[in-house]
């Protein structure tokens, strides 16, 4: 099988070449061009023809996308567009990574896990333009997969954010007397490497439409940030805050988990804890022994 893979150089791109490595890759990095254009996605498509293109692409700074809102659209919005219009016209799968943040801003607060015919509602301009190209996807290309997922930590860091949370979190736990971390934000952390596996076996079915992909469990940044920091063996005290006391641009979900509905009817809903998970990536990265 030939798949091509747009951001093939970022946190899950980087993941998804090793995880696929049996098939014959096409991996296109930010580099060879622009998502956003319609000519170069559409001649990449036409030169190597693939079986499977895997749409990682995608402008994930939260909170820039308030005030870079046309840039946020026309990445993962256009970007998701063109996608599916190439796919089409080759008569290729699409897979196109989508995220959590298209949920959690309904009227009535959510305390169970979004499954994936839940009515999207995000709260930001970043899970509008994802929805936005979510919709591209569903509309333009008749063999495609949405994967939507959830706080990705990968060994290569995300490109546009630096790093990834828990980098940043074993980083400050070195630096300062005490971490002041938010509570009243929950979710799945997810390891690109499960993710990316995940995907792999997802391509080889015959399934299409949306599927929710996670690691399972559960906690927020607050919990997150303890588990990561007691993994590693620091010591550095851990306080809880809420998101009035951490004020950023972007609103985000007080609650974002998803559930996994298709993953458990596909039977294929295996996917280890996120606590799994972190050791296995710490493990990667040299921060504690194997």
């Amino acid at each position: 099988m030939k798949v091509l893979i747009t951001g093939a150089d970022g946190q899950l791109g980087t993941d998804l070449c090793i995880a696929l490595k049996k098939h014959e890759l096409v991996p296109l990095t930010i580099r060879d061009g622009d998502i956003a254009d319609l000519n170069f996605v559409r001649g990449q498509a036409l030169k190597y023809r693939p079986d499977v293109i895997i749409n990682t692409a995608s402008f994930v700074r939260v909170d820039d996308c308030e005030d870079q809102r046309e840039l946020a659209f026309r990445v993962n919005s256009l970007g998701a567009r063109n996608a599916a219009l190439a796919a089409q016209e080759i008569h290729a799968k699409l897979v196109h990574i989508s995220t959590d943040y298209v949920f959690g801003c309904e009227d009535v607060p959510r305390s169970t896990p979004y499954l994936e015919a839940d009515e999207p509602a995000p709260c930001n301009a970043y899970g509008a333009s994802k929805q936005d190209g979510d919709s591209h996807v569903r509309a333009l290309c008749g063999d495609h997969v949405i994967v939507r997922s959830s706080a990705l930590f990968g060994t290569a860091g995300a490109m546009g954010k630096g790093g990834n949370f828990v980098e940043t979190m074993l980083k400050l736990a070195k630096e300062k007397p005490e971490l002041r971390v938010v509570n009243d934000q929950v979710f799945s952390p997810t390891y690109t490497r499960d993710l990316a596996d995940k995907i792999g076996q997802i391509i080889e079915t015959d399934f299409k439409g949306i599927i929710h992909v996670t690691n399972s469990g559960a906690c927020s940044w607050y919990e997150f940030a303890v588990e990561i920091l007691r993994q590693a063996g620091l010591k550095t005290p851990v306080t809880p805050i809420t998101s009035a006391q951490f004020p950023q641009k972007a609103i985000r979900p007080r609650y974002s988990v998803l559930g996994h509905g298709v993953l458990h009817q596909l039977g294929m809903d295996d996917l280890r804890p996120w606590q799994e998970a972190l050791a296995d990536y710490l493990i990667k990265k040299g921060h504690i022994s194997g």
